[in-house]
């Protein structure tokens, strides 16, 4: 009787410490997921404004937009680099936080100019889709007011998730205003997307351009890309900017 007794209670020990290990362990999985939650980024939220981007980190240069670009600099630089982003995609923001400064700066010493081509090109990532070209034809827009550098500054300085919201038209508008837009077609250029049939040739060209093309894939080598000169610019080298304007 109670070799059984106890035979007994080893299983019901046994059973308690399975169950405790269990819910401890489940306990761990749902606080792992609400500190996860809580420390990812929401994304945009609706109607609220975008943020500015810090003055020190916008260029202070002439901004003009050119067909489906935007040529950001002075007319004594005799350098000439091709950026190629897109607002949503995320190491481009990367780059941005990487470079933005030594672009920054050498924009506004007259050692180059650099022609942004913001692409349309992850229209499907976002949700709902169509953020790229909302985006890059709200730039262009801001652009014929020559206010495209603290409009792309603070799209990348608080750029949304790839795979989720990105603003909303309303929400452009907004930031289009608060850096200085005061065209009174300005918003219905944006809302009408004036500039997507231009943003539309623009990628179909540069995925086209041999120039731009990877020599693995023989496709276009994505965003970011940089190309000086028709030729595509090494990224894994630091000191590419360097490189070309010494």
């Amino acid at each position: 009787m109670t070799q059984a007794r106890t035979t007994g209670g080893g299983s019901d020990r046994t059973k308690i410490i399975a169950g405790v290990a269990v819910v401890a362990v489940l306990a761990v999985a749902v606080i792992g997921y609400v500190v996860f939650q809580s420390t990812r980024s929401s994304g945009p939220q609706p109607g609220a404004a975008i943020p500015l981007a810090p003055a020190d980190h916008v260029i202070s240069a002439p901004a003009v937009r050119d067909g489906g670009t935007v040529l950001v600099g002075k007319d004594t630089a005799t350098v000439t680099v091709d950026v190629y982003e897109d607002f949503l995609c995320p190491i481009c923001g990367t780059f941005e936080k990487t470079y933005g400064t030594d672009i920054k700066k050498a924009v506004e010493d007259g050692k180059v100019k650099v022609r942004y081509h913001v692409l349309p090109m992850l229209n499907r990532l976002s949700k709902p889709e169509g953020y790229s070209t909302d985006s890059a034809n709200a730039a262009l827009c801001v652009a014929d007011d020559g206010k495209f550098n603290a409009f792309h500054a603070a799209l990348f300085a608080t750029q949304p998730e790839e795979g989720e919201a990105g603003y909303t038209k309303d929400q452009l508008i907004k930031l289009g205003k608060e850096v200085g837009v005061t065209s009174a077609t300005f918003e219905s250029c944006v809302q009408n997307q004036n500039y997507k049939a231009q943003l539309d040739e623009l990628m179909s060209k540069t995925s086209n351009d041999p120039a731009l093309r990877d020599a693995e894939t023989g496709r276009f080598r994505g965003t970011p890309s940089v190309a000086s000169g028709g030729k595509l610019v090494d990224l894994d080298n630091k000191n590419w900017l360097n490189d070309l304007t010494s």
